[in-house]
């Protein structure tokens, strides 16, 4: 028996394997994978560099954009999105999504007019701001402590 064939499945696993964890650009990630994330999202990709950080544009084909913002340190500290259509926040997001879901999904006792506003979330080293109406959405997401001394939210675009 050939040991080729048992050889091509394991590579073909272990490829698959890598390619499934940690393949995108997150907030609080890695920015060494923003361009699997742009691929994920169908999108065009352009990258500047600024005053300490990076930002990469990130064209969806609807339309929207994504920017993800990158410190020196090759994290991701910010994401913005605006557009038609949210983009897949469970990846935008990544670990942090547990926090926005639980702001976005209330509790029990959550007031009912407060079901209709947008999901935010305030922490001491998490902020994320979440807008929008049917058709258009538009959010923040952002990490102080990751942040570039001097950066100001200021500049993170998000248009309404």
């Amino acid at each position: 028996m050939s040991s080729v064939p048992i050889q091509r499945a394991v590579l073909s696993i272990a490829a698959i394997l890598l390619l499934a964890n940690g393949a995108h650009a997150e907030l609080g990630g890695p920015v060494s994978s923003v361009k699997v994330d742009g691929g994920r999202m169908g999108a065009r990709m352009a990258s500047l560099s600024m005053r300490g950080y990076a930002r990469h544009d990130l064209t969806r084909g609807n339309g929207g954009l994504v920017h993800e913002f990158s410190n020196a340190s090759g994290q991701v500290f910010a994401v913005t999105w605006s557009g038609p259509g949210k983009p897949d926040l469970r990846t935008v997001l990544g670990k942090y999504f547990g926090p926005y879901q639980a702001s976005a999904g209330g509790g029990i006792g959550r007031a009912r007019h407060a079901l209709r506003r947008p999901a935010q979330v305030d922490q001491a080293d998490l902020q994320i701001q979440t807008a929008g109406h049917m058709g258009w959405f538009h959010g923040v997401a952002y990490i102080p402590s990751l942040a570039p001394a001097g950066f100001s939210t200021a500049d993170l675009p998000v248009q309404p």
